[in-house]
């Protein structure tokens, strides 16, 4: 039998939202899942309704999977990890949107990642999907490595892979580079070759070119030199970006995206040996994040008498 929430019992919604896609869970107090939702990209970068639309879209597939009704949103205590809202700006717009929740809390997608790999705990974390960055947290100390988005970071990503693939062919089209089959394989992907190729990638977003590092991965199994070469650049920058955040000596380090687990062939083994499986996704450290915001705000109350007596 399903589990039904109480009307006035406390209810938890993590948001994970990122270039490609926005994932929601609603949980009880004590931590049991009630129901998950799926919705479209959530990076305000790329369009801040765009973004609070596909957090509204997951949120009421959630809401709907765990037998609520939309009118329910105001009832959830929100922990809302976003991508790009590590720019200032970003962050600003976000925090001002008059939102359904009962609360809001707002952090970064590389927060919530964290604190999900390490169950609400300190730790470091490597992204590597759409795109790619860095984040440790240790002693309260907090570095971010990356996270300057595409097309002037995101090294090492989907994304980047696809980016670099189509410079190639490119360049092998005008025989200033190495023949590739990549050639075949992204001019069928794209339906189009040469100038065409280069109108029809021109000003999409990030997620259009993660959708070709499949291809390039492919290639490379089939010991193309190019694939390669790219994948090779890949893992010799999220290597160095992991060694970066393990000299900050974080308790665990994880890595999660959809390109991590291909990625790995192609990272330095001593970074492979250190990395380990994260214990949440991170739609679940954007709740741990909220309950974390109320303990501060519990403690920040109870500690407001003794200083107005203390001022007196």
């Amino acid at each position: 039998m399903a589990f039904k929430p109480d009307s006035v019992e406390a209810l938890y919604l993590g948001i994970d939202g990122g270039g490609s896609k926005c994932r929601a869970v609603i949980t009880a107090s004590d931590g049991r899942v009630l129901g998950e939702g799926l919705g479209g990209p959530a990076n305000p970068y790329f369009g801040l309704e765009r973004a609070i639309t596909s957090i509204l879209e997951a949120t009421e597939q959630a809401l709907a999977n765990a037998g609520l009704v939309p009118e329910d949103k105001g009832r959830l205590i929100a922990g809302v990890g976003l991508a790009g809202v590590n720019l200032p700006h970003l962050f600003a717009e976000v925090n001002k949107w008059q939102h359904p929740f009962l609360r809001m809390y707002l952090t970064t997608d590389l927060h919530a990642a964290c604190l999900g790999a390490h169950e609400g705990k300190e730790g470091a974390v490597i992204v590597v999907g759409t795109g790619s960055c860095g984040f440790s947290v240790v002693n309260g100390e907090a570095l971010i490595l990356g996270a300057h988005g595409f097309l002037m970071g995101d090294k090492g990503s989907g994304a980047w892979i696809g980016l670099e693939a189509i410079k190639a062919v490119l360049l092998a089209a005008d025989e200033l580079g190495p023949q590739t089959q990549l050639s075949d394989s992204i001019e069928q992907l794209l339906g189009c070759k040469g100038l065409a190729m280069i109108e029809k990638m021109t000003g999409v977003p990030s997620r259009s070119y993660a959708k070709i590092a499949p291809l390039v991965f492919a290639a490379a199994e089939q010991q193309d030199s190019v694939a390669i070469d790219i994948l090779t650049e890949s893992g010799r920058y999220i290597s160095a970006l992991a060694n970066k955040l393990l000299a900050t000596e974080p308790l665990r380090l994880s890595m999660i995206g959809g390109v991590s687990m291909r990625l790995s062939p192609w990272l330095d083994k001593a970074v492979v040996e250190q990395v380990l499986a994260p214990i949440e996704q991170p739609e679940f450290g954007a709740i741990h994040f909220a309950k974390h915001k109320m303990d501060e705000q519990k403690k920040s109350r109870l500690q407001q008498p003794d200083q107005r007596e203390s001022v007196s």
